[in-house]
């Protein structure tokens, strides 16, 4: 069978596992010219390995081996992957992101992001508006999804 109808057959599959599960939803989704499927997902609350697992049991049972001989990888997206989707920015409210908009990198706290862009705020130290000396202030800036060539999460220890 060709490969493009295997990815329609594993579309549908994906569509209805995910709708049974509304709090996870598709990042992306690979079927090769070696019929390899390789799934990435997400959730509104994170993702578990046993999420990851009902998924690829959804997918898995419902194709058939005599027509397909495939390889299943159903996996999540990963704590350093960069964000993909305005969905992924609502749950990280909060965390700390790097953020890379017209080749000017941008770190500092998701404080919020709905379905047109992000806010994120940051400390910066700038000249006294008068006499000598730094002072701190607090910045803001709403960044629209179309300018982030890329966003991550900036993990902490």
């Amino acid at each position: 069978m060709e490969p493009s109808s295997l990815q329609q057959r594993v579309s549908a599959l994906l569509e209805e596992a995910l709708r049974a599960r509304p709090d996870l939803f598709l990042i992306d989704l690979k079927v090769g010219s070696d019929q390899s499927i390789r799934i990435t997902l997400d959730g509104d609350s994170g993702i578990s390995l046993q999420d990851c697992m009902e998924v690829s049991r959804a997918v898995e049972h419902q194709l058939d081996r005599d027509a397909f001989d495939f390889s299943l990888e159903v996996s999540s997206a990963g704590a350093s992957a960069p964000l993909e989707m305005p969905r992924q920015y609502k749950k990280h409210v909060g965390r700390k992101l790097a953020v890379r908009r017209s080749g000017e990198d941008l770190e500092g706290t998701l404080q919020a992001a709905d379905e047109h862009g992000i806010t994120l705020g940051w400390k910066a130290r700038e000249p006294k508006p008068v006499g000598k000396g730094k002072h701190t202030v607090r910045k803001e800036e709403v960044i629209p999804y179309s300018d982030i060539e890329q966003a991550k999460v900036v993990l902490t220890f």
